[in-house]
């Protein structure tokens, strides 16, 4: 799940950065920021562009924060401020390329496929963020905002300024072309695992 779920941050630190607090700004990114690098870098998968929506994220942070009312969580909203900067960057990518979002995928009408699986041992979890990496980069955002940041379909398809269907179609999809490469890793393993104890019954 989410990194931003856990955190938790002094009311008093929020009241203070509405107020301008500079030293308050400062905990506040230093709170938030390596979960916010995460969010950008599984987006951009390019540390240096993660890192300039990292700050690009707190200058508006620090610029819009008096308008934080906390009707959510402070890092839900900070969240949002980070999916809408790398969704932007991912669009402005794509337009630089003459190409839209529905380029990445069709929005043709498929069945919501089930959720992922957690990962169940670290094996498998590099299993999955290796093959996330395979996945055209809006596939790539939909399942990790669907999956791990946990936004609805309706959140996503407002998010990226188009539908439902869109959402799903590119979820199903990712699904689809996920599985193959998760099961290889796992009959990788169940290889593994079966020549390492034929060899310690020998021993």
């Amino acid at each position: 799940m989410s990194k931003f779920i856990d955190i938790q941050i002094d009311p008093g630190i929020v009241r203070r950065a509405v107020r301008g607090d500079a030293r308050a700004h400062e905990i506040i990114y230093r709170t938030f920021g390596t979960p916010v690098y995460s969010i950008c870098l599984r987006f951009t998968r390019i540390p240096a562009q993660a890192e300039d929506l990292l700050q690009e994220t707190f200058m508006e942070v620090i610029r819009s924060i008096r308008h934080f009312r906390g009707d959510a969580p402070l890092g839900a909203w900070i969240r949002r401020i980070a999916v809408t900067k790398s969704l932007m960057f991912l669009r402005s990518a794509w337009h630089s390329r003459g190409q839209s979002l529905d380029e990445d995928w069709d929005e043709s009408a498929l069945a919501h496929g089930e959720s992922m699986a957690e990962p169940s041992t670290p094996e498998q979890a590099m299993d999955l963020d290796a093959a996330l990496a395979s996945l055209p980069a809006i596939s790539r955002t939909v399942v990790w905002l669907h999956d791990v940041e946990g936004f609805t379909h309706r959140e996503i398809a407002d998010l990226m300024g188009k539908t439902e269907s869109f959402s799903k179609s590119q979820l199903s999809r990712a699904y689809q072309r996920l599985r193959p490469l998760l099961d290889e890793g796992v009959r990788v393993d169940a290889t593994e695992n079966t020549a390492y104890g034929s060899c310690n019954a020998t021993n």
